[in-house]
C-alpha cells in the first residue's frame, strides 16, 4: 500500500517548491492537501491553476462553495467538505447554505439550489444532461457561460477529492473544528 508523504517546502520535489513557497505566501500554511499534491509537481499546478481560474469565474464566491461543496458532498470527500466549510466561513457565506449541504438538505434560495442540483446531475450523469435540466439551470437566472464555468468548479474538486480518496489525506489542524463524515446509508 502507497503512502503519500505530506511535503513540507523542504521535503519536496524541486519542481514543486515554488508552489509551496506561494501556498504559504497565499493562505499563511501549506494545508495538507497540497503538502500531499507536492509529490506530483503537475497535479499540484494543475489544482492551483485551475481553482484560480474558477475564482474568476461568473458565478459568486457564495455559488463557487456552492459548487465545491457538492462536488466534494457527491464524492464523500471529508476533508474538502471540512476545507470548504471553514473557506465558506472566511468568505462569509451564509452558515445555513454550507450546513445544508454537508447535511443533505434543500436549499432555501432557489437559486442556489437549483445550482447544486445542476452541479449533482452533472456529476451524476457525467455531463450527460437533458435539455430540460440545462432549461431549468438557465430558467433560474444563471447562462450558458455559468453553466460552463461549473465545469472548472468541477474539475478543479475532482482533482482534490480523488487525491484525498487516494492519498488519505489528513486534515489540517485548521479545520478539525468543522470535520465532517458522510451520512451513512
Amino acid at each position: 500500500m502507497p503512502t503519500f508523504p505530506v511535503h513540507t517546502i523542504e521535503s519536496a520535489p524541486d519542481s514543486s517548491k515554488i508552489l509551496l513557497n506561494n501556498t504559504k505566501k497565499n493562505f499563511g500554511f501549506i494545508p495538507n492537501l497540497i503538502g500531499v499534491m507536492a509529490s506530483s509537481p503537475a497535479i499540484t499546478e494543475a489544482y492551483l491553476a485551475v481553482a484560480d481560474i474558477f475564482t474568476r469565474s461568473s458565478l459568486s464566491p457564495t455559488e463557487q462553495q456552492v459548487v465545491l461543496l457538492t462536488v466534494s458532498h457527491f464524492h464523500h470527500c471529508t476533508y474538502c467538505m471540512a476545507a470548504h466549510t471553514a473557506i465558506a466561513d472566511m468568505q462569509n457565506v451564509d452558515p445555513q447554505i454550507v450546513q445544508s449541504i454537508r447535511d443533505n438538505l434543500p436549499l432555501s434560495d432557489g437559486k442556489l439550489q437549483v445550482l447544486r442540483q445542476f452541479t449533482h446531475l452533472v456529476l451524476e450523469n457525467r455531463g450527460w444532461l437533458e435539455d430540460a435540466d440545462m432549461q431549468a439551470f438557465l430558467d433560474a437566472g444563471y447562462t450558458e457561460g455559468s453553466m460552463l464555468d461549473v465545469m472548472v468548479g468541477i474539475s478543479q474538486k475532482v482533482l482534490s477529492n480523488f487525491t484525498n480518496h487516494i492519498a488519505k489525506t489528513p486534515l489540517d489542524d485548521a479545520f478539525t473544528d468543522v470535520a465532517w463524515e458522510p451520512a451513512q446509508v
